[in-house]
């Protein structure tokens, strides 16, 4: 399935850079740890906030205090969302054609809260097992008082836009010239994120080994993200 651009989702700049296939959508969000939520407060000033999240069928989850903020801006309010993954910097014989390699989407919409407790329970399921796959069925779940002080919005994944940029630099054809192709070094500086050696708690028996969930995650999604 391909996305349908709004006004709002329409890229403009670097058109080059526009993915419109939604399956590139969700592997930029299935990349990404950390989304950066947007919104404006009640009092008309703007403010991102970034949060954890997790998303299925179609439906973004963000989850925070019922205390903070953006929780209570967010819910029934046009919200935007955006998870940005750096992959590289890329040198260029110019200052000019800097750049970096990266993939990023970004997703608009109306934010509504999770009231309905199975359908909240669920959502922050999907949010744990985005960021630590396996948790949910070995730590203990949430205790009444911390489900009752939790709060989670929703978003629908239908108006969206994704942009990747990857390869080497662009450059000035005057910067080709055979005097100046070698002068200045130019190429990919690339990113790569991986998980370190899992460090147990301080207050965790000696015999406890490190569970094949924690060591399956570092595995799985190492090279990927």
């Amino acid at each position: 399935m391909t996305l349908s651009p709004t006004p709002r989702s329409t890229i403009r700049r670097g058109k080059d850079r526009a993915v419109t296939d939604r399956a590139a959508l969700e592997q930029v969000l299935d990349a990404g740890m950390v989304c950066h939520l947007a919104f404006v407060t009640p009092d008309g000033h703007p403010m991102v906030v970034p949060t954890g999240y997790g998303h299925e069928d179609g439906t973004l989850y963000v989850h925070g205090s019922t205390g903070a903020s953006s929780l209570r801006a967010g819910a029934g309010t046009q919200v935007c969302v955006n998870v940005t993954m750096l992959d590289g910097i890329v040198y260029s014989r110019s200052v000019f054609h800097h750049s970096v390699n990266y993939r990023s989407a970004t997703v608009h919409g109306e934010a509504r809260q999770v009231t309905d407790p199975d359908a909240k329970l669920h959502a922050l399921r999907v949010i744990t097992d985005h960021i630590a796959p396996g948790a949910w069925d070995h730590a203990r779940g949430p205790s009444p008082q911390e489900f009752a002080k939790t709060a989670v919005l929703a978003l629908d994944l239908h108006e969206a836009a994704v942009k990747i940029r990857t390869g080497g630099p662009g450059e000035d054809p005057d910067d080709l010239t055979p005097d100046r192709v070698g002068a200045t070094w130019a190429g990919v500086l690339p990113l790569v994120r991986t998980w370190g050696t899992p460090q147990p708690c301080e207050l965790l028996p000696a015999d406890v080994a490190v569970p094949d969930y924690v060591t399956r995650r570092a595995r799985q999604d190492g090279p990927r993200w």
